[in-house]
């Protein structure tokens, strides 16, 4: 692999191979946090970096090709960043139904604020731009979560969350992250359980629809356990939550 550091800029290229992604977005993350992004743009940006990496890795070149994959990213004065990913193969587009992985396009439009794919002869560039007040896929400028109000557990092919406590809305951010990463980007059927949800619950809200949308991109639907009466219930079904998830009752 060969890098490239300086101020405002990173760049790299490396094999189209899905061993090498961990550590190119690693060394992405390290460069993005060095330029001040705060951890909740930076999982939005690394999201969508992944997916056009992991694009050109599995549909740019066949199985005998020895391709590679450059990722130019620059740190713009207004704010925002800009990240490119270039491949030079033929790049073979992937169905309806996106990927395997349940992942793709959807999923980069719903992490940052601008996509642009230009395909063409010598290969594929797509152009992924964080905004300066990026707020797409239900991200908002978040003040510190003292408790972490969400428990994950693993189960053998779906991941099951506990709410605990209130999630305002400035801990929208942060509860859309841990369920998004547990569930592997909406890749993984989830449970979420508000029985324990306290009185204030914007920024679940917020989260459910972000999480709902992943998940959607990747041919799943949320469950959401609530009791029936409760307030959950309630501020789901005001905020027309309950249209994109499937609410169940609490048993």
């Amino acid at each position: 692999m060969t890098e490239q550091l300086a101020d405002h800029h990173w760049g790299a290229e490396f094999p189209a191979q899905a061993g090498q992604l961990a550590a190119v977005r690693a060394r992405l993350d390290a460069w993005l946090a060095a330029e001040g992004l705060s951890e909740d743009d930076r999982y939005d940006l690394l999201v969508a970096v992944n997916e056009a990496a992991s694009n050109a890795v599995e549909h740019a070149y066949g199985p005998d090709e020895q391709g590679v994959v450059h990722i130019d990213a620059r740190a713009r004065p207004d704010g925002s960043v800009r990240v490119v990913i270039t491949d030079h193969g033929g790049w073979r587009v992937p169905p309806p139904t996106l990927t395997a992985r349940g992942r793709g396009l959807l999923l980069m439009h719903e992490n940052v604020d601008e996509v642009l794919v230009d395909r063409g002869a010598s290969g594929t560039t797509v152009t992924l731009v964080l905004a300066p007040r990026h707020t797409s896929g239900g991200t908002y400028l978040a003040a510190p979560v003292s408790v972490d109000p969400v428990d994950v557990t693993t189960r053998e092919g779906w991941v099951e969350v506990h709410v605990r406590g209130d999630v305002p809305a400035h801990a929208a951010p942060a509860v859309r992250r841990r369920i998004l990463t547990a569930a592997r980007g909406g890749t993984v059927p989830v449970v979420v359980d508000l029985l324990a949800l306290g009185e204030h619950s914007e920024g679940l809200v917020r989260s459910l629809r972000a999480v709902a949308e992943a998940a959607a991109a990747a041919g799943n639907r949320v469950v959401v356990r609530a009791p029936e009466h409760g307030h959950a219930r309630r501020a789901l079904v005001a905020a027309g939550v309950d249209q994109v998830v499937d609410l169940v009752p609490h048993v």
